[in-house]
């Protein structure tokens, strides 16, 4: 069930990129940016409370809370950046370069969780690598 997901959010993040390169033609960035987030913000508390998780707050720990909030400031700087290099860029230069962010979080998974760096990861990583310089040169 995870590979459908996963699937779902490479062609809903496809989506997003196309969308908001139409979207964000005379806009500024952070406005667009701002914008988008609110949305994100409706669907993500609607689901909570689609699926009665809300009573789930109370019972988050504080370790989870400061790593849920930086992540959050996290997506978020990931976000307001995205936008702006998307308005000024072509999104078939920009998008590459984001998914960038693959061969980061293997490497940062290795380092911070420990996860399994194994030759495929490796080689996984170096295609990646050259694919996006392939991509945007």
């Amino acid at each position: 069930m995870w590979f459908l997901f996963a699937i779902l959010s490479a062609v809903f993040a496809a989506l997003t990129s196309i969308l908001a390169k139409i979207g964000i033609e005379g806009v500024n960035s952070n406005l667009a940016t701002a914008i988008r987030t609110v949305v994100v913000v409706i669907m993500a508390w609607g689901m909570v409370f689609l699926t009665n998780t809300q009573g789930g707050i109370a019972e988050i720990s504080r370790k989870s809370w400061i790593f849920l909030i930086l992540s959050g400031l996290a997506t978020g700087a990931s976000w307001l950046c995205y936008y702006h290099a998307l308005q000024i860029g072509e999104a078939s230069k920009v998008v590459p370069i984001d998914k960038l962010s693959v061969v980061i979080t293997l490497i940062l998974a290795f380092v911070f969780l420990h996860e399994e760096f194994t030759a495929r990861s490796l080689i996984g990583c170096v295609l990646i690598g050259v694919g996006t310089l392939v991509m945007v040169l």
